[in-house]
C-alpha cells in the first residue's frame, strides 16, 4: 500500500495497535459494524483512539479499504469521525479513529441512557447530523453519499456533539448523474424505498434516512419498532404520519424529554420536517442544505406540502435485497 497515497493519516504500527487494544480482547470491544469489530485502544501517550478491525475477505477489500482511507483522510468537520491512522497486517486492516466517549446515538433513545438528555441536546443532535451530511453532499471536494445513516451510525463526543461514523458503506458519486443504480447496501427500516427497492442511489438517499433518525429522536423509538399485543402493526413513519394527518403529531413526542409549550411547538415543527425528509418521489426531499437552513431559522415548510410518504409494506419488509 503507498503511504504517500494517505497524506492525511498516520501509518500506524501494528504491535503498537495490538498492545493499546490488549491483544483486541473482549472486554475492549465498543462496537461492530458491517465490516468489523471496533476496540478501544489507549496508545503510549494515553491517548484513547478507536481501533476498527476489517478482515480481507475477497480481493476488492483491499482496494475498498484504500478508498475509504483515501476518502475519510481528508475530511475534517465537527460532525463526522475523524480518521487518525491506520494500519494492517496479514489479513487485517484496521482504521485508527477519534474515540467517542459516550458511544452511539441508540443508547440514549432506548435502553439504560434513555432519558438522561434533554430537548436542547437532542435539537443539537439533530442539527449536527444534517450540518455532517450537508458538508458530504456539497462541501467536501466531491459529493459522497453516505447510505447507511442510522442511530447507531452516529457517535457522541464527551459533550454530546454528534459525529457521523463508518465510511464504511460511502462511495463516490459522479457530479454529472443525478443518481447511480447500486448493490444494495444500507439498512432497512432506514432506508429510502427507491433504493430498498430498486438499487436507485442520490444524496436523497440520506434525507431519507435523516428524517428517519429525527423521529427516533423525537420519539424515543425504534424506526421497525411496532407496538406489542396491540392491533397497529405500523412502523414510526407509518404512525406518525397518521397522527400528522389529524394534526395530533404532538403524540409522537417522547414523554421522558418533559417539554413546555414553547419546546413542543418547536418539536412539532421538527417532527413536520422530519416528514419533509422521507417524501417520495425523492426529488421532493430537501437537500441536506436546506433541512440545515429549515433547522437553523426554525421554518415551517412554508408553502411545501406534505404528501402521504412511500411505505415498504409488510411483504417488502420480509424481502431480503440485495
Amino acid at each position: 500500500m503507498d503511504i504517500t497515497e494517505f497524506e492525511g493519516a498516520v501509518h500506524y504500527n501494528y504491535k503498537d495497535l495490538q498492545l493499546a487494544t490488549n491483544d483486541f480482547s473482549e472486554e475492549n470491544i465498543i462496537g461492530k459494524g458491517g465490516f468489523g469489530e471496533v476496540f478501544k485502544a489507549v496508545l503510549d501517550d494515553n491517548n484513547v483512539v478507536a481501533v476498527k478491525k476489517l478482515l480481507l475477505t475477497h480481493n476488492g477489500a483491499k482496494e475498498e479499504f484504500e478508498n475509504e482511507v483515501k476518502l475519510i483522510s481528508n475530511i475534517h468537520h465537527r460532525n463526522l469521525l475523524r480518521l487518525l491512522g491506520w494500519s494492517v497486517e496479514g489479513s487485517y486492516l484496521f482504521l485508527v479513529l477519534e474515540y467517542m466517549p459516550n458511544g452511539s446515538l441508540d443508547k440514549f433513545l432506548w435502553g439504560t441512557k434513555r432519558g438522561t438528555l434533554n430537548w436542547d441536546q437532542h435539537y443539537e443532535i439533530i442539527f449536527g447530523i444534517a450540518r455532517g451530511l450537508a458538508h458530504l453532499h456539497n462541501e467536501f471536494h466531491i459529493k459522497i453519499v453516505h447510505r447507511d445513516i442510522k442511530s447507531a451510525n452516529i457517535l457522541l463526543s464527551d459533550d454530546f456533539k454528534p459525529k457521523i461514523a463508518d465510511f464504511g458503506l460511502a462511495r463516490f458519486q459522479p457530479e454529472d448523474q443525478s443518481h447511480v443504480s447500486t448493490k444494495f447496501a444500507g439498512t432497512l427500516g432506514y432506508t429510502a424505498p427507491e433504493y430498498a427497492l430498486r438499487g436507485v442511489l442520490s444524496e436523497k438517499v440520506d434525507t431519507y434516512s435523516f428524517g428517519i433518525v429525527t423521529l427516533e429522536i423525537i420519539s424515543g423509538k425504534r424506526s421497525t419498532e411496532v407496538k406489542s399485543g396491540s392491533q397497529d402493526t405500523d412502523y414510526l413513519i407509518e404512525h406518525t404520519w397518521k397522527l400528522y394527518e389529524k394534526k395530533t403529531h404532538v403524540k409522537v413526542i417522547d414523554d421522558t424529554l418533559n417539554l413546555n409549550q414553547y419546546e413542543q411547538e418547536h418539536v412539532m415543527k421538527i417532527i413536520e420536517i422530519a416528514l419533509l425528509c422521507t417524501q417520495s418521489p425523492a426529488s421532493s426531499r430537501p437537500t441536506m442544505s436546506e433541512v440545515v437552513l429549515m433547522l437553523q431559522e426554525g421554518q415551517s415548510l412554508g408553502k411545501r406540502k406534505l404528501t402521504r410518504p412511500t411505505f415498504v409494506n409488510n411483504q417488502d419488509r420480509r424481502i431480503h435485497i440485495g
